[in-house]
C-alpha cells in the first residue's frame, strides 16, 4: 500500500523546488550581466547596457512563464502531450523561432504608441524610458504568472512603454489612437477566438461525433479538417515567422529550380495562401492514405474520433511555438535592442539592428522561463478554464492560426493571449449548449415536474392548514409560526436548486478563473504603466 508523504516533507520538497528554480533562474541573469558587461564594445554606458540586459533576459523568462502556455496548454490539458515533452517541444520551437526567423531589426518603440521624436536628442531620456518599460513589463509578467493568470505580453510592454513616455514628455507624447486601438483588442480576440474554435468543434460534432458510424464519417471528414489545418498554419508561419529568411529561401529555390521567382524581402499574403494550400493538398492526401489501413484497428467511438487528432494537434503546438519564438521574442528584445543602438551610436532611432548576443538573450530567457515557471500557467490554460480532449483542444490551435491570419488582413489589433482563452471559453460554452439542448432536456422536463409537485403539495398542505385552523380555533401566533416553518423549507430547496445549477455550470466553464483572467487583462496596461512611470523617476533621480 502507498504510504502518503507527511506534509512537512512535502512542503520541504516544493521550498527546495522553489530554491533551485531561483537559483537558475540567477545564475541565467548572472551569466547574462557578465556577458554583456565584458564582452561587448567598451562604452560609458557599458554597465547601464549590462543592467538593461539583466532586465531584458528577466522579460524574456516571464514570457517564457507566461505567454507560451497559450500554445502548449491546451495540448497538455486534452493529454494529447505530457507536462515534460509539451516543455521540451515548446522550448525547441520557441528558440528555434526566434533564432531563425527573429527578424535582423526590431521597432524601437513598440506599435508605435508614443512619438520617439518627443525626445529630440535627449538620449539619455530615452534610455531611461526603455529601461523602465522593459523592467515593469517583466515585474507585471511576473505578478501574473504566480497569480496563475495568463495575460498579453505585447499589452505589458506596451502599457511599459506609454507610462515609461508620459513620464518623460508628458501625456502628448502617446498616441491615443493607437491606445484605442489596441484597448479594442481585449474584446475583439476572445470574440473572433470563441467563435472560430466553437465553430470548429460544432462541424466536428455534427460531421463525425454526432454520426452513428464515426470511423467512416472520420475517413472523410478528418482528412479535410487537418488540410485546413496545414493550410492554416503554413499560411501564418509564412506571413509572421519566415519574413527574416523570406529572401535566402527564395535564392534557394531560385539556385535549385529551373526557373526564377522575383525577389521580395517578405512574403505577400497571396504566396503564403497558396504556400498554404500546397501544403494542405500534401497533407489531406498523407493522412487520407494513413486513415484508410489505421480506421480499421479502431472502435466505433468518441475515444477514436480523438485519436485521430492528437498528432495533428502535437503538430499545431509545435508551429504555434515557432511563431510565437519569431513574433514574440521582440517584446522581451526590442526595448533591450533600442538600448544597445542608443549606447552604441549616441542617437535615438526608430529601427534598431538585433546583435547576436541580444536575440540569444530572448532565445534563451524564453526557453528558460517555460522550463522554470511555464507549468503552472500550462496547467490553467489546459484544464482551469474548461475541460478538453483533443477534438477541443484542435479547435482552439485552428481559431488562433485563423484568427490571427484574418486579423492581419484586416489590420485588427490582436492579442495571442486573449485569441487563446477566448477559444477555449468559446469551446466550454458551446459545450454548455449543446449539453443543455440536447442530453439534459429530459432533466430539465423533470426539474419542472419535480417544482409543480411541490407547489401542489404546498398548496394542499396550506389547505390542510387553514381547515385545522377552522376546525380546532388554533392561535393566530401558532399559525404563523408553521406557515413560517413552511417558508423557511420553500427557501432552503430554492437555495439547494439555485446550487445545483450553479455547480451544473462550473462543469462547463470555470467562472472564477474565467473573472480572474478578464479583471487582470483589463489592467495590463494600466498597471505595466504606472509601474513603469514609477521605476521612471527612480531611475531619473539616481542618474541626474
Amino acid at each position: 500500500m502507498k504510504r502518503s508523504q507527511p506534509a512537512d516533507v512535502s512542503l520541504a520538497q516544493n521550498n527546495g523546488s522553489d530554491i533551485a528554480r531561483l537559483a537558475l533562474a540567477l545564475l541565467f541573469l548572472g551569466l547574462v550581466l557578465a556577458f554583456s558587461f565584458f564582452f561587448t564594445e567598451s562604452n560609458s554606458n557599458r554597465l547601464f547596457l549590462a543592467i538593461a540586459a539583466v532586465f531584458g533576459g528577466y522579460m524574456a523568462m516571464n514570457i517564457g512563464a507566461n505567454d507560451v502556455a497559450n500554445n502548449v496548454g491546451p495540448a497538455v490539458g486534452s493529454k494529447a502531450m505530457t507536462m515534460g515533452w509539451a516543455i521540451v517541444i515548446a522550448m525547441f520551437f520557441e528558440a528555434g523561432g526566434a533564432f531563425v526567423a527573429g527578424g535582423d531589426v526590431v521597432s524601437t518603440i513598440k506599435k508605435g504608441i508614443i512619438d520617439i521624436n518627443a525626445f529630440g536628442q535627449n538620449t539619455d531620456h530615452f534610455l531611461w524610458a526603455m529601461m523602465a518599460s522593459l523592467l515593469a513589463a517583466a515585474l507585471w509578467l511576473n505578478v501574473a504568472t504566480m497569480a496563475r493568470a495568463p495575460v498579453s505580453t505585447t499589452h505589458s510592454i506596451v502599457g511599459g512603454v506609454m507610462g515609461a513616455g508620459i513620464a518623460a514628455a508628458g501625456f502628448d507624447i502617446v498616441n491615443w489612437t493607437t491606445m484605442a486601438k489596441i484597448a479594442s483588442s481585449w474584446i475583439i480576440s476572445p470574440i473572433i477566438g470563441g467563435v472560430i474554435a466553437a465553430g470548429f468543434l460544432f462541424a466536428i460534432k455534427k460531421t463525425i461525433i454526432f454520426k452513428d458510424d464515426k470511423l467512416t464519417a472520420s475517413y472523410r471528414w478528418v482528412p479535410i479538417y487537418v488540410a485546413i489545418m496545414a493550410w492554416a498554419f503554413v499560411t501564418y508561419l509564412v506571413l509572421k515567422g519566415l519574413t527574416k529568411i523570406w529572401p535566402q529561401l527564395l535564392q534557394a529555390f531560385n539556385n535549385l529550380s529551373f526557373f526564377s521567382v522575383e525577389m521580395s524581402q517578405k512574403p505577400s499574403f497571396a504566396v503564403a495562401v497558396l504556400l498554404g494550400g500546397l501544403a494542405g493538398g500534401i497533407v489531406y492526401g498523407l493522412i487520407k492514405k494513413r486513415l484508410s489501413t489505421k480506421l480499421s484497428r479502431l472502435e466505433n467511438s468518441r475515444a477514436s474520433v480523438n485519436v485521430l487528432f492528437t498528432i495533428p494537434l502535437i503538430f499545431a503546438a509545435s508551429l504555434l511555438s515557432f511563431a510565437h519564438g519569431a513574433n514574440d521574442v521582440a517584446n522581451a528584445i526590442g526595448p533591450l535592442a533600442a538600448i544597445n543602438d542608443a549606447v552604441m551610436t549616441g542617437g535615438i532611432s526608430a529601427k534598431a539592428g538585433i546583435p547576436f548576443w541580444v536575440m540569444a538573450v530572448g532565445a534563451f530567457g524564453l526557453a528558460l522561463g517555460l522550463a522554470l515557471y511555464g507549468p503552472r500557467l500550462i496547467k490553467t490554460v489546459g484544464s482551469g478554464i474548461t475541460d478538453l480532449d483533443p477534438i477541443r483542444a484542435f479547435s482552439v490551435a485552428m481559431a488562433a492560426a485563423i484568427t490571427v491570419i484574418i486579423a492581419s488582413q484586416l489590420g485588427l489589433p490582436v492579442s495571442s493571449t486573449h485569441i487563446a482563452i477566448g477559444g477555449i471559453f468559446g469551446v466550454g460554452l458551446l459545450r454548455e449548449w449543446l449539453d443543455k439542448t440536447s442530453t439534459l432536456e429530459a432533466e430539465i422536463a423533470r426539474e419542472k415536474a419535480i417544482v409543480a409537485d411541490e407547489k401542489t403539495q404546498l398548496r394542499a398542505l396550506y389547505d390542510q392548514l387553514n381547515a385545522l385552523e377552522a376546525k380546532q380555533g388554533r392561535s393566530a401566533e401558532e399559525m404563523l409560526r408553521i406557515y413560517k416553518l413552511i417558508d423557511e423549507e420553500r427557501a432552503v430547496i430554492k437555495a439547494a436548486k439555485k446550487e445545483l445549477k450553479k455547480d451544473q455550470k462550473s462543469l462547463y466553464i470555470k467562472q472564477g478563473m474565467i473573472q480572474k483572467i478578464i479583471t487582470a487583462w483589463v489592467i495590463t496596461v494600466p498597471t505595466a504603466a504606472v509601474l513603469s512611470a514609477g521605476i521612471y523617476y527612480i531611475i531619473e533621480s539616481l542618474m541626474t
